[in-house]
């Protein structure tokens, strides 16, 4: 099968496409006829080697964990999957991804694809969806009347994290750039600050709960508008907790789980037209539209999710 391997760390020019058998599966998994993946930042991250402490791979790596497809074969004790199925899934990291033809799943990572749902608006839920609910819901214990203050509003986790704490009933704040100041608005949002333009600590003032997905000085900056029992929470780095402790706050780090009802309800949500799902671009299975889809995620300045169409 056709696949897009790195065998090295570094810049997208490491990308190389590969002749790879296709995956045997075990008696829990599924094989899955690749439709569609999604990028993620973690995925260029692992590429250019800054994780390789904290996730180790074996070479070569096949990247693309959250896919869209239809079931192919299922192992032995495969229960809730058929041939045939039209599945959405965060797969495993430490195995083979899905920028390849095909790829094996482990049953307990798989939902259903409802019919509604185009295969590429499918792939982009998964892991900046998830991620979302756990920040606002788990971590953050966000409640209906609460403010909440969104870092980084019109990315993939953002704009599911705006969404749902709308949903919630939150008031809901988020930083952006300008362009994106009447996308975000017609989502719901109460307050927009352009990043570029005002200062968030001058308008953003005693909120309850702010939610972090941009890191260094924006993190550092946070502390500051969050009244007394307020709480911060970050995905882009681990706060200071002794910091947090003098200004009477509790700041947490969420490094985001699989959870199938989770990924279910937001499937179901986006095809019952109550989530939108924001595709940034849908780029080809080619080496070519697999290095684009890296260096536009790079740029960490996309709307929506960024999508590569395999069939």
């Amino acid at each position: 099968m056709k696949a897009i391997i790195i065998e090295a760390y570094g810049d997208i020019e490491q990308f190389k496409e590969a002749d790879l058998p296709e995956p045997e599966i075990a008696g829990q998994e599924v094989l899955v006829e690749v439709h569609a993946v999604a990028v993620n930042p973690i995925d260029w991250k692992i590429r250019a080697g800054y994780l390789q402490d904290y996730l180790p791979f074996d070479m070569p790596i096949v990247f693309g964990w959250d896919v869209s497809g239809v079931v192919k074969k299922v192992g032995a004790q495969v229960v809730d999957f058929r041939v045939g199925d039209r599945v959405l899934a965060r797969a495993d990291l430490k195995k083979p991804g899905a920028f390849a033809e095909m790829v094996a799943i482990e049953e307990s990572q798989l939902v259903k694809k409802p019919e509604k749902l185009s295969f590429e608006e499918a792939a982009a839920i998964p892991l900046a969806g998830m991620t979302a609910w756990q920040l606002l819901f788990e971590k953050a214990n966000l409640a209906a009347g609460e403010t909440v203050l969104i870092h980084g509003g019109a990315g993939g986790i953002g704009l599911f994290a705006v969404q749902l704490a709308k949903r919630a009933g939150a008031h809901v704040i988020t930083t952006a750039s300008g362009r994106n100041k009447d996308f975000l608005l017609a989502l719901g949002v109460d307050a927009f600050i352009d990043y570029r333009k005002e200062d968030f600590q001058s308008i953003a003032d005693g909120v309850d709960v702010v939610i972090d997905l941009i890191g260094g000085d924006v993190l550092e900056r946070s502390y500051k508008v969050l009244k007394q029992g307020g709480r911060l929470v970050s995905v882009a780095e681990k706060p200071d907790q002794e910091k947090a402790k003098r200004m009477g706050i509790t700041a947490s780090y969420l490094n985001s789980k699989i959870k199938l009802a989770q990924l279910e309800e937001l499937a179901g949500l986006a095809a019952a037209g109550e989530l939108k799902v924001e595709l940034a671009d849908v780029l080809p299975f080619t080496l070519e539209g697999v290095k684009q889809a890296h260096a536009l995620s790079e740029t960490r300045h996309v709307r929506g999710k960024i999508i590569v169409k395999v069939k």
